[in-house]
C-alpha cells in the first residue's frame, strides 16, 4: 500500500511541503523580476539578492543544528513557516506604501533565509522520526519528486502570474502557500518524545560534535565537500540565468517562466529514477552517474540564443535530473547512516558547507556577469557543475557499489531504497 494512503501525518507533511515549494518557485521568478523590472537593479544587485537568501546558512547554520537537536522539531518548522509568510507578505504592502527598495528586498531575503535555515534543519531531522526506516526511501522519493513537480508548476505559473498581475503582486501567491503549509503542519498529530534528561551539554560543544561527525567520517566528509563545491557552480549560474534570458536572449517573463518550468521537469524525472537506478546499479554508482555524468550537459546552457532555446532546455533538464536524483539518494543515506540524536547537527554541519557556498556562488555569478558579461559568466559557472563531481570520483565512492547504511558498517548496504517497495 502506498505510503501516501496509509500514513496520515506524512500526507499532511507532503501536501504542506509541496504547496510551499510551489510558492517558493513563483518567488524565484518574481523576486529577480521585481529587482530588474521594478527597481532597475544591476546584474550584481540581482546576484546579491540571491546571496542574501542563503547567507544565514553561513552565519547561524551551525548553532541551529544544535538547537534543533535540543527542541521539538515541528514547532520550529511552524514558527519558521509563519516568519516566511509575514516577510513575503510585506513586499506588496511596502510597494503600496512607496517603500519598496532593493535594500528592503535584501533585508527580506535575509529574514526568509533565516527562517529557511531553521525549517530545513528541523525538517531534515523530523522526517526520520515520522517514518519507519523501511519507509524513508519511499518518503524521500515522494517528497523530492513532488517538490520538483511543484517547482515546474510554480516557475511556469510564476512567469504567467508576473506577466498578468505584475511581479510585486505575484508575491501574494507565495504568501498564501506558506499559510497553507502552516495549516498542514498544525494538522500533524505525531508528537516527538520528550528529552530523557534536562541536562544539556554546552552549545559550543554540540556544534563541535557535529563538525567532528562530518569531518571525521570519510563518507560524510566526501559528500559534504562535493555538495559545497557543486552548489558554488549551480548558484553561480542560477543567480544570473533570469537576467541572461531577459536581457541577453530577449525573452518575455512568460516565456522565461515556461522555459525554466520545462527544464525543471528534469527534477521529477530524477526523483522517479533515483531509487530505480540505485536498486539496479547500487547507490554509490548511481551517485556518480547522477552527479558527474549528467551535469556535463550544463555546458550547453551558455550556447542559448533566441533561436537556440533547446541548448538551455537540454542543459538545465540534465542538471535537474542529476541534482534531484543525487539529493534523494543522499537524503536516505544520511537518515540511515547517522545516529538519531545527531541528525540535527549532521543536517546543520553538512548544510553549513553545502548551503554556505550558495551565497558565494551567487556573488560570484553576479560579479562575473557584471565584469565579463553574462554569457562568459555562464561558461565559467556551468563548467563548475560537472567539475565538482570529480570529488566523488576520486573518493572511496568510486570503489563501492553501495553506500553504507550505518557508521562502522563493514559491508556497504544495498541502499535503504532496496528495502522500500517500488510503485
Amino acid at each position: 500500500m502506498s505510503l501516501l494512503v496509509r500514513h496520515r501525518d506524512f500526507r499532511w507533511l507532503w501536501v504542506g511541503e509541496t504547496v510551499s515549494r510551489f510558492g517558493s518557485a513563483v518567488s524565484t521568478v518574481a523576486l529577480p523580476l521585481i529587482a530588474v523590472s521594478v527597481l532597475q537593479a544591476t546584474t550584481f544587485e540581482v546576484g546579491l539578492l540571491s546571496a542574501a537568501a542563503w547567507l544565514p546558512w553561513l552565519l547561524i547554520g551551525l548553532p541551529v543544528g544544535a538547537w534543533v537537536d535540543r527542541l521539538p522539531r515541528r514547532p520550529i518548522m511552524q514558527l519558521a513557516t509563519a516568519g516566511s509568510l509575514l516577510s513575503f507578505g510585506s513586499i506588496p504592502l511596502a510597494d503600496q506604501l512607496g517603500l519598496l527598495t532593493i535594500e528592503l528586498l535584501l533585508a527580506i531575503a535575509v529574514l526568509t533565509g533565516t527562517a529557511a535555515v531553521f525549517f530545513q534543519t528541523a525538517y531534515t531531522a523530523y522526517l526520520p522520526e515520522l517514518l519507519e526506516p523501511a519507509d524513508q526511501a519511499e518518503g524521500n522519493a515522494k517528497l523530492h519528486g513532488s517538490a520538483s513537480a511543484a517547482q515546474i508548476a510554480g516557475v511556469g505559473c510564476g512567469g504567467l502570474i508576473v506577466q498578468a498581475i505584475g511581479a510585486v503582486d505575484g508575491m501574494l501567491v507565495d504568501t498564501s502557500t506558506f499559510l497553507i503549509a502552516l495549516l498542514c503542519l498544525t494538522a500533524i498529530r505525531h508528537r516527538e518524545p520528550r528529552a530523557t534528561s534536562d541536562r544539556k551539554p554546552a552549545l559550543v560543544g554540540e556544534v563541535i560534535a557535529g563538525l567532528r561527525l562530518v569531518a571525521g567520517d570519510v563518507w560524510l566528509r566526501t559528500i559534504t565537500i562535493f555538495g559545497g563545491v557543486s552548489n558554488l557552480g549551480l548558484m553561480g549560474y542560477q543567480s544570473i540565468i533570469v537576467v541572461f534570458l531577459v536581457r541577453e536572449v530577449g525573452l518575455t517573463p512568460g516565456v522565461v517562466g515556461a522555459l525554466i518550468a520545462i527544464a525543471s521537469s528534469g527534477g521529477v524525472a530524477g526523483a522517479f529514477a533515483a531509487r530505480r537506478v540505485a536498486n539496479r546499479v547500487g547507490t554509490a554508482r548511481a551517485m556518480l552517474l547522477f552527479e558527474l555524468v549528467l551535469p556535463t550537459l550544463a555546458l550547453l546552457i551558455p550556447l542559448t540564443t533566441g533561436g537556440g532555446l533547446a541548448f538551455y532546455l537540454v542543459g538545465a533538464f540534465s542538471i535537474g535530473v542529476g541534482v534531484v536524483a543525487g539529493n534523494t539518494i543522499k537524503a536516505t543515506f544520511h537518515q540511515s547512516y547517522c545516529p538519531p540524536e545527531l541528525r540535527g547537527r549532521l543536517a546543520a554541519s553538512s548544510a553549513f558547507l553545502n548551503y554556505g557556498t550558495i551565497p558565494l556562488g551567487a556573488l560570484l555569478g553576479g560579479t562575473l556577469g557584471e565584469a565579463l558579461g553574462l554569457r562568459t559568466a555562464l561558461w565559467i559557472t556551468t563548467a563548475g557543475v560537472p567539475l565538482a563531481g570529480l570529488i566523488l570520483l576520486f573518493s572511496p565512492i568510486r570503489r563501492q557499489r553501495d553506500l553504507p547504511d550505518h557508521q562502522g558498517s563493514a559491508v556497504p548496504a544495498a541502499a535503504a531504497s532496496s528495502r522500500a517497495r517500488i510503485d
